[in-house]
């Protein structure tokens, strides 16, 4: 079962993005505390992209897809056309580094990468395209 969001590129649609996750993941009945952090990780990356991709631009949009299949797999694929991420070029943090330069932020794709099982960044036709792939547990 595939569903799809369109919204503009603000960040007061990141309410909007997790309520259309997470009605998802509860309508497919995905536990609780599996949904909060699916919703999690979705909502970190939409937040880079509308912040970093698209800079806030409303006049951008960006596509969330949700795919649940029988196997129990949920796949995300994210879809917009702002500045390219690359993900082999990103190099995490430490928490010491974290800590020592005080700044907010920047553990997002830290955290995504703990929840979900794969993460994918691509390129199709105009399109950056972030796909994450969760298998859930019943």
């Amino acid at each position: 079962m595939k569903d799809k969001l369109t919204i503009s590129c603000s960040k007061t649609n990141l309410a909007t993005i997790r309520a259309f996750v997470s009605d998802i993941l509860i309508s497919n009945d995905v536990q609780e505390i599996e949904a909060h952090k699916l919703v999690l990780a979705v909502d970190e990356i939409c937040a880079n992209l509308i912040i970093h991709s698209n800079k806030c631009n409303p006049s951008h949009k960006l596509e969330v897809q949700v795919d649940m299949s029988p196997h129990q797999l949920v796949t995300f694929i994210i879809k917009d056309q702002g500045i390219k991420f690359n993900l082999s070029a990103y190099s995490e943090p430490t928490m010491d580094e974290i800590v020592n330069s005080r700044r907010k932020g920047g553990v997002g794709l830290m955290l995504v990468k703990r929840i979900m099982d794969k993460i994918e960044f691509s390129t199709e036709k105009n399109y950056n395209i972030c796909k994450l792939t969760k298998k859930l547990n019943k």
